[in-house]
């Protein structure tokens, strides 16, 4: 956890274009090495009007990464230990609502993870924790995403629920149509374990579902074509990076802990007692769980 009085610094997870802010200096890639493999690129390092902010092509540049192949726990470590402090995550996703259409930005606050091919938490054998994921998104994050949404006249919704299916192939409509009835808002294939991986991170976390299409529930899905989704990505894009000029300012002003307690989330989470701790997992998890585990190991 950084400590009080140290200037936050901006995260963004997200897809080319993002990084394309009017205003952002110095700008420099930088390879950051992962105990847990290859991030899914070099981390682009800039400032915007002197706050310090971080961008990670989930995909990598070129988008050559699937979602299951994302190394999502390299990812957010590599943050981590680039000093991040705040999580924005730009994720495109589909509308399972009649009143969520193409061009919402949603403020998830929920998730229910349908994937099962992924690396989940930075703990395992020889260091075990438990956090809690009752509410996976940072409401202070949250309420100024929104703020600044609605001052640019970005068309948002407040609130729902983000179900993470696994992919690549997009649900068949009997999937489609158990989401909805399950009372899910928008889909995607990857905000988790993102979101998992950043509160065990001790980060603040928050996704902005930007909506490209409807599922195919919608009877107007068949109508899609890759001309229109593409556009739509690009629309989001731009507002994104509006969205995210707009809301870089605020969140600087922030110097004392999160007081939503994101980033204390660790604080009794571990349950191995420290003589049964595995020195090479203690050594793996120092940027991580450093502020918890400090140097205690066998």
């Amino acid at each position: 956890m950084a400590k009080p009085g140290t200037p936050p610094v901006i995260g963004i997870i997200g897809g080319s274009g993002i990084d394309e802010i009017d205003g952002l200096s110095n700008l420099r890639w930088e390879e950051v090495a992962s105990p847990f493999g290859q991030p899914s690129d070099a981390l682009l390092i800039g400032e915007l009007a002197g706050q310090k902010m971080v961008f990670l092509p989930r995909h990598g540049r070129g988008h050559p990464i699937p979602p299951s192949q994302v190394n999502y726990r390299a990812n957010i470590d590599a943050l981590k230990r680039a000093g991040v402090t705040d999580i924005l995550s730009m994720s495109a996703v589909g509308s399972l609502k009649e009143g969520l259409s193409p061009g919402t930005f949603v403020i998830v606050d929920q998730f229910i993870d349908r994937t099962f091919a992924r690396e989940k938490s930075f703990f395992g054998p020889g260091l075990a924790a438990h956090v809690s994921m009752a509410h996976p998104i940072c409401a202070r994050l949250g309420d100024h995403i929104e703020a600044a949404a609605r001052g640019l006249a970005i068309p948002v919704a407040r609130g729902g629920t983000y179900l993470c299916m696994e992919g690549p192939q997009f649900s068949t409509l009997a999937e489609s149509e158990l989401y909805r009835a399950w009372s899910c808002d928008v889909i995607g294939m990857t905000n988790m374990p993102e979101a998992k991986l950043a509160r065990e991170a001790e980060m603040c976390y928050a996704t902005v579902a930007m909506v490209t299409d409807y599922d195919c529930w919608h009877p107007d899905h068949d109508h899609v074509t890759v001309e229109t989704l593409i556009k739509a990505l690009m629309d989001n894009a731009g507002a994104a990076r509006k969205l995210v000029k707009q809301v870089a300012p605020e969140l600087e002003h922030r110097r004392e802990p999160c007081p939503e307690g994101c980033q204390t989330a660790l604080e009794h989470a571990i349950i191995t007692a420290p003589e049964a701790r595995d020195p090479e997992m203690v050594k793996r998890l120092e940027a991580v769980a450093g502020r918890v585990l400090g140097g205690s190991s066998r």
